[in-house]
């Protein structure tokens, strides 16, 4: 039966977990029980091997904070017995919180918010706990507790989780600690899955094959990629066998088998950790994705996108405090910048550009001028070298473009005024790309929900390639966090573009 934390899982990869049933432990029946596989237990020896790292890192993050945290209330008149006591409350509960709720569960390793959310919500639970305990039991000393030990244990854990995450991630690029995935489907619905797991290799899934619905011999082409095809519909467990997969992804079932899966998944019980499904469902539901049993029927529910509310003004609230924030040092930084777009060409330091903002209000976007000043005559004579996506106009190598231009475009400086435009409400940090007047009169009826919530500095089309990726990709990343967007994912959207910037991709 289908969990709630599959319908996480369908959130964050597009993919749903589907785990096999296990054998009955029985005499009668032992002689039947599958054995583990080589390759299964190869990758369960790695997922101890890591769970343990972060056991051990977990514990020493809490073991330091608790530990200062005693200390401070030690030098406040707290007695030995009462500093110890509330330390060795919280730091139980703690650990024993980042355990109950799976916050170091395979299923999350490497990829995706759901970790970090698990290991905020343990703190908040422990917290919680020591802090009826305390109340109830008039305890004293508490509260160091709450303004010591929580923001340095959880900046602590937080940021050990990144520094693991991101070691796996490296191990994965290199072929290292990756499930060996089959995919199964109709030859459409492979393609698809291989294309996407291809973007984001870092994600664990290393395709070593396919099993076809519509043919059973081959190869099937990919980009550069070549992956053979092996197996019918009746020999896939076999066919993951030979391939040495752990792992095997359902692209799409077979018309008129409705109890392919399940069979699946007996079969492959001793043999694989996962069974997959793929939906495309999730590039538009994504988030609001959930799942609900009635009778015993699983259904999966989607939440109808809304863009008015509460959790919008807290977007706003975000975007206020990330602006301020920002044009400190921006400010700092303009008479530099100023100096040397001066140097280099004649002109404003300053560039306006009319953009179509929310619902389709026009406003005057501001970005440091990296162009000649007579830049919009002659881009009638350059049309014929346009080398961007769909309604876009780009060239790597754009004539009108000057020296230190080339450079603040690089690294993406020009766009640091468009704070100001976030502060005053025209923008938001994080939102679909900001578009021309005339791309928009363009726009078909889909493109228009881009217009849906305010544009944003930078968005999924920016940490996703921006200039390399063609229209139809920058629309539907657009979409897509239209319908889907957090705050969660908006941090994790800054995170990656300051990520960006130190590593410039797709900048012209």
């Amino acid at each position: 039966m289908t969990s709630v934390e599959d319908a996480l899982s369908i959130a964050r990869t597009g993919f749903t977990p589907i785990t096999a049933p296990r054998a009955t432990a029985s005499v009668t029946h032992a002689a039947s029980t599958p054995r583990v596989s080589a390759t299964l237990e190869r990758r369960l020896q790695w997922e101890r091997r890591y769970r343990m790292r972060l056991r051990i890192t977990d514990a020493a993050v809490i073991l330091i904070a608790v530990a200062l945290t005693a200390a401070v209330q030690l030098l406040t008149g707290v007695t030995v017995i009462e500093a110890v006591r509330n330390a060795a409350l919280l730091g139980l509960a703690w650990y024993l919180m980042l355990s109950a709720l799976n916050s170091r569960a395979a299923a999350i390793f490497g990829s995706g918010a759901t970790e970090y959310r698990r290991v905020a919500h343990a703190a908040g639970l422990a917290f919680g706990i020591t802090a009826i305990a305390g109340v109830l039991l008039e305890w004293e000393g508490l509260q160091p507790l709450f303004f010591i030990a929580l923001p340095v244990g959880m900046l602590g854990l937080l940021f050990a989780r990144w520094a693991w995450r991101r070691w796996l991630q490296r191990q994965r690029l290199s072929g290292r600690f990756a499930s060996r995935t089959l995919v199964v489907g109709a030859t459409e619905d492979v393609e698809y899955v291989i294309d996407s797991l291809q973007k984001g290799g870092e994600n664990g899934y290393h395709v070593v094959g396919t099993t076809l619905l519509d043919r059973n011999a081959g190869a099937l082409r990919i980009g550069e990629s070549i992956y053979p095809v092996v197996g019918d519909l009746d020999t896939v467990a076999p066919a993951a066998a030979q391939l040495g997969a752990d792992t095997i992804i359902v692209a799409s079932r077979p018309e008129g088998s409705p109890d392919f899966v399940k069979q699946l998944s007996w079969q492959l019980e001793g043999t694989a950790a996962e069974l997959v499904l793929s939906s495309r469902l999730t590039d538009v539901a994504g988030p609001r994705i959930s799942l609900r049993q009635v009778d015993g029927l699983p259904l999966i529910q989607v939440k109808i996108p809304t863009y008015e509310g509460g959790v919008h003004l807290l977007k706003r609230a975000l975007d206020v405090l990330v602006a301020a924030i920002a044009l400190i040092p921006i400010a700092l930084l303009t008479p530099v910048l100023s100096a040397l777009i001066k140097l280099d060409s004649p002109g404003p330091v300053f560039f306006f550009q009319e953009r179509v903002g929310r619902d389709g209000r026009t406003f005057k976007m501001v970005k440091f001028r990296s162009m000649r000043t007579d830049a919009e005559k002659q881009l009638a004579a350059l049309k014929d070298h346009n080398e961007g996506a769909g309604l876009l106009f780009k060239m790597k190598d754009d004539p009108r473009v000057t020296r230190v231009g080339k450079v603040l475009r690089k690294l993406s400086l020009d766009e640091l005024p468009q704070f100001w435009n976030v502060l005053v409400g025209d923008m938001s940090v994080v939102g679909p790309r900001p578009p021309l007047p005339s791309e928009v009169t363009a726009y078909d009826g889909t493109v228009f929900r881009r217009l849906y919530i305010k544009p944003g500095i930078t968005g999924l089309w920016q940490v996703s390639g921006r200039s390399d990726l063609s229209w139809d990709e920058s629309v539907r990343l657009d979409l897509r966090y239209v319908e889907n967007w957090s705050v969660m994912n908006d941090l994790q959207i800054m995170w990656r573009t300051a990520k960006v910037m130190a590593q410039p991709s797709g900048a012209y």
